[in-house]
């Protein structure tokens, strides 16, 4: 074996750490702490109004949607007149702010400036999860199954100019998680979690045209989807991993495991990245890059808070919105991170 100096092994070392990459920089910063005290919530998913500037956040237990100032993340309104809110969705075009409130089997249809109850959309009981078409105008919202105790779920088709409904698309299973819309054609992608499969939806026949099982996990909750490289992307529970498919074949041509107990994606298209928020444990953001249509790699870790399963990501101002729920006398908490290069 060759043996060299003490002098020629610290030269050796020194040339491999000048040639060895600088420590990547996190993805994602934390930049300040949102309590908001004297309250118990469960959170559950956010609304975005850029114009107005503002944040909402919907608590399902305790019942309220929570107002937040975009520019300084300040508390500035609580609203309550509801029984299991789910979804906020402003229209300031409309000058309307519509409220998915579940346990009411309703939308709650509230003035965009003084936030008074201005109409009512009929729904069945568990109204939840949405996903908006901006040409049409339409809102797809996912209501019934397990809480209505039918073996089907519903999703109806809301004219948001209107708020009038105007059709149900019957599903069959008893549960139907996150909805994503495909701009560039007529199809509606809905993670159909009690078969384990996601279901291909023709907005135009308002008909299931296509059924796509899962194999790489069970119990399919969020999805998100880049319509740039025709990629799917979903998280399961059991266990818990990120599944891309190409919705050009319906296949699955990635994998890969993600923090534990999650109720919410996001996809960055600017930075190439998804956002897995995670509530399992001490609760974590599972970072994934995309590094190419079908690669993907796991970048980071960030550490948050026990339960914090729902976020937002508002990539117009690099932030990153994460919610922590109260418990005990731990104050409830929004998490506001800044999105790094």
């Amino acid at each position: 074996m060759k043996r060299y100096s003490a002098g020629l092994a610290l030269a050796f070392a020194l040339i491999w750490v000048a040639q060895s990459p600088a420590q990547e920089k996190a993805p994602l910063r934390l930049v300040q702490t949102v309590s908001v005290p004297g309250a118990q919530r469960k959170w559950d998913h956010f609304g975005v109004d850029l114009q107005g500037n503002r944040l909402f956040a919907t608590s399902e237990d305790a019942p309220a949607v929570e107002v937040f100032d975009l520019r300084t993340n300040k508390l500035i309104r609580t609203l309550t007149d509801f029984k299991e809110p789910h979804n906020v969705l402003p229209f300031p075009d409309l000058k309307q702010i519509f409220v998915v409130d579940g346990e009411a089997s309703e939308i709650k249809i509230l003035n965009y400036d003084s936030y008074q109850l201005v109409g009512r959309t009929e729904l069945t009981i568990d109204s939840d999860p949405v996903a908006y078409d901006p040409t049409s105008k339409y809102l797809y919202v996912v209501n019934g199954g397990r809480e209505a105790h039918t073996p089907y779920c519903l999703i109806s088709v809301v004219d948001t100019r209107t708020g009038k409904k105007l059709a149900d698309m019957k599903l069959d299973t008893n549960r139907l998680e996150s909805m994503a819309i495909e701009k560039s054609g007529p199809r509606l992608f809905v993670n159909m979690t009690g078969v384990n499969s996601i279901g291909v939806v023709d907005r135009e026949k308002r008909a299931v045209v296509q059924t796509w099982p899962l194999t790489a996990g069970q119990e399919n909750v969020p999805m998100q989807y880049d319509e740039a490289t025709h990629r799917l992307f979903v998280v399961t529970r059991k266990p818990s991993k990120l599944i891309v498919v190409n919705t050009d074949t319906g296949k699955e041509v990635a994998s890969l495991a993600v923090a534990d107990y999650v109720d919410d994606l996001s996809y960055d298209a600017g930075h190439h990245r998804l956002y897995v928020p995670a509530g399992g444990g001490d609760g974590a953001i599972s970072v994934v890059e995309q590094q190419g249509a079908n690669d993907y790699r796991l970048i980071a870790t960030v550490p948050t808070k026990p339960g914090a399963k729902t976020a937002r990501l508002v990539p117009e101002l690099n932030r990153y919105y994460v919610g922590v729920p109260g418990k005990g006398s731990v104050e409830p908490q929004i998490l506001v991170f800044e999105v790094t290069p």
